[in-house]
Parts: structure tokens; sequence; C-alpha cells
């Protein structure tokens, strides 16, 4: 990984680490694209609170907004979990392969007797 993709996967995992926010990302990934108002209705927080979660989303590269007339919408980006995507894709490979090698080692390793 190039050292200009840790800051994107940094701050994409920051933004996703909070449960309003995946909540969020969930919701727009199951309905679509959505006002900032319907995002809004199902949490019991405050509108400023609901603008910041959307602005780290919208910083990490995870959501789009679109302004048509006086509403604001907001989509998942298509596009926005392949870093994630891929550095997960890359440690599971890496720990199958560790995990897999430290077994073979082990059946090659004679066990020793209890005394």
């Amino acid at each position: 990984m190039t050292a200009a993709g840790v800051p994107q996967l940094d701050s994409l995992f920051a933004a996703l680490a909070d449960p309003t926010r995946r909540a969020i990302i969930e919701r727009l990934l199951a309905t679509g694209e959505l006002s900032v108002g319907d995002v809004a209705a199902p949490f019991a927080i405050s509108w400023p609170a609901i603008t910041r979660h959307l602005q780290v989303l919208e910083r990490a590269g995870l959501i789009e907004r679109r302004i048509e007339r006086q509403w604001r919408f907001v989509r998942v980006r298509a596009d926005a979990l392949v870093p994630v995507e891929s550095w997960v894709s890359r440690q599971r490979r890496h720990w199958t392969e560790a995990l897999d090698r430290h077994q073979r080692v082990r059946a090659q390793t004679p066990r020793r007797k209890k005394s």
C-alpha cells in the first residue's frame, strides 16, 4: 500500500468506528439516496450532531451530497469501501498463510512425552 493510501484507510476506519455513522451508512445502503431530514429522522440526536456525522462521512469519502432546490440529499459512494475491502482481503490472506505455516511446522515437530 502506498503511503497516500494509509490516511484514507485511517479516515475510513475512524468514520466507521462510530455506531451512529455506521447506522447512517447501513440505512443509506438499504434505501439509497435520502434527504438529510430522512437520514436524521430515526436518531434521537440534535440536528448539529447529525450534520457533524455527515461531515465526517463525507470527508472520509463514504458519502456524497447533492442539492436540489431547498433539499439536501446524501448517498453512499459506490467505491467508498474499496480500500477497506482491499485491506481486509490482504489481512485475511496474510493470517491464513501464517496459520497454515504454523500448522505445518507443528505437524512436523515431534511431540515430547510428558514425564
